[in-house]
């Protein structure tokens, strides 16, 4: 899970807010919406960075306050990610992100700057999603399902590449991989305006702690 910069809301949205009787569901605009988050998402799930794109048959608008509970934030940009589809129509055990949240409530949200979700996980080298906070480790597990086998095996992948680039520098210098080395790697997974490569924060969070470590 990465943290997403909330850009500025599609005026379609603002404009319908300012226009009562509104709400989600009289909203005709969504593409405008799905557009804005998808860009501002860089391509990537709010829960488990696999790929979406603009259009309603890869991806879902997510409240992260569900419209049932929480009806004044139905409209509210803050409230509104984009997410995958989760393996809708599955069996419930087989669903994930906000297919199979529904109504629930998450502890955290990765667009609230203040929730610093980036520090909220970390990542096992079976490719598992974990977290620190007991409360929010269950909410991973249960209320997202973000440890199916196919979730754990993507985030796998990426952590087995990242180790097998800090493997083959070592081997090509002869000694410990400079500093310079790991952020000019962490780098490429981040920066620009293009969409980013599906769970690419399970490496920047590898290597950053590498570059904690190197402090110490």
């Amino acid at each position: 899970m990465r943290a997403i910069t909330k850009g500025p809301e599609p005026p379609s949205l603002l404009a319908h807010r300012q226009t009562p009787p509104c709400d989600y569901d009289n909203y005709r605009a969504k593409d405008d919406l799905r557009h804005a988050l998808v860009t501002e998402q860089r391509g990537l799930c709010c829960y488990c960075m696999g790929r979406i794109n603009h259009g309603p048959a890869t991806m879902k608008i997510e409240h992260w306050r569900s419209q049932a509970r929480y009806p004044d934030e139905q409209l509210n940009y803050l409230n509104l990610l984009g997410a995958c589809l989760g393996d809708e129509g599955q069996p419930g055990h087989l669903q994930h992100c906000d297919t199979r949240k529904g109504e629930r409530d998450l502890r955290w949200n990765p667009a609230d700057s203040t929730h610093h979700i980036e520090t909220r996980v970390h990542y096992e080298l079976d490719g598992s999603i974990k977290s620190n906070d007991p409360e929010f480790d269950e909410q991973l597990n249960d209320v997202l399902n973000l440890n199916l086998p196919v979730l754990k095996n993507h985030r796998k992948g990426v952590l087995s590449a990242i180790l097998d680039w800090w493997k083959h520098q070592k081997a090509r210098i002869h000694g410990p991989v400079p500093r310079v080395q790991f952020e000019r790697e962490r780098n490429k997974y981040i920066e620009g305006d293009a969409q980013l490569r599906p769970y690419c924060q399970v490496a920047v969070w590898w290597i950053e702690q590498r570059l904690l470590r190197m402090q110490q």
